[in-house]
């Protein structure tokens, strides 16, 4: 029945999307199955509404951040969370959970491709809300310990394997050269770039920038992320932890492509995204689900060009 139902699903995606590629349009046959799945909740989410709903995710973590987390949290709200499920250090962002357990300590991109469990299972061009509420992290986590005499502007890094190619979406030295001198004198930067070490790892490798001894050599008013964990480690539960505290507290943001940039979405004002790449343009992405995480202003720069005139329209 489930491969019949596919099948046709398949045919209804091709007749509304026939300009998509054929791989995109697995994507939104796959989001219309999973929220048919939904209907055999009916009962439990909206009539006896008892603590049944356990929710266990070890995929990507942009689409942790996108779906399964605002999905957990709707079911928190709505009373029908009974425990959650996932990665090492993940228990913050799971604040709300009474029952959360910490199991996986590798991410698997195709996790869950199949499970059709959330109602925005993957990349989507018809973001749904259904079961979906912004959680509020920026409220969760504003704190007064990291302030600082100018607002901040976090500067969200990475340099990983894409698509088992090559980086693509990253910020070269050049460009933060440009970023840091330019903005340094209005606002107080902190610079991320997870290392190895403090993230729970997929199957895209990290690579070395070698950008941390330039920025202390040529920009030492920079704040390094890196650096304020190494000098919090005892205050805090995880890296992740201390990546919610500082982003709270800021609201002027420049991020990359993927779960970095996921990331720096839940915190309100204004986030420039650098992304040269992904089905998240062809879908809308940037104009849909990442907004709806807290409602922020969420500009994409598809070439580093791109970044510096947001950058002097905005910042």
């Amino acid at each position: 029945m489930e491969k019949l139902i596919l099948k046709f699903l398949s045919l209804v995606t091709f007749l509304r999307y026939p300009s998509q590629h054929k791989s995109s349009r697995y994507y939104i046959r796959d989001n219309y199955f999973s929220r048919l799945v939904q209907t055999k909740y009916l009962l439990k989410d909206y009539v006896t509404k008892e603590k049944y709903k356990v929710i266990e995710y070890k995929g990507e973590f942009q689409q942790e951040l996108t779906f399964v987390l605002p999905f957990a949290y709707w079911h928190y709200l709505n009373g029908t969370l009974k425990k959650t499920i996932s990665c090492l250090d993940t228990k913050d962002f799971y604040f709300f959970s009474e029952n959360h357990s910490e199991v996986y300590t590798q991410r698997t991109l195709d996790y869950g491709t199949h499970s059709f469990q959330f109602p925005n299972m993957t990349h989507t061009i018809n973001f749904s809300t259904l079961k979906w509420a912004p959680v509020p992290l920026k409220e969760n986590y504003k704190n007064n310990t990291f302030v600082y005499d100018k607002p901040l502007l976090i500067i969200a890094n990475k340099f990983n394997i894409e698509w088992k190619n090559f980086p693509l979406n990253f910020f070269n030295t050049p460009v933060l050269d440009k970023i840091i001198k330019t903005y340094k004198n209005k606002y107080q930067i902190i610079y991320n770039r997870p290392l190895v070490s403090h993230i729970v790892m997929d199957n895209s490798d990290i690579l070395d920038l070698d950008e941390y001894d330039w920025i202390k050599a040529e920009h030492p008013e920079v704040v390094l992320l890196n650096d304020l964990y190494q000098q919090h480690k005892a205050e805090v539960n995880s890296f992740n932890h201390l990546q919610l505290l500082v982003y709270a507290n800021c609201n002027h943001f420049i991020s990359v492509h993927g779960g970095t940039a996921a990331l720096a979405s839940y915190f309100g004002g204004t986030n420039i995204i650098l992304s040269k790449s992904g089905v998240e343009h062809s879908f809308n992405e940037f104009n849909t689900i990442f907004p709806a995480l807290s409602g922020a202003r969420i500009l994409h720069a598809k070439a580093d060009d791109e970044i510096f005139e947001h950058l002097e329209k905005y910042y």
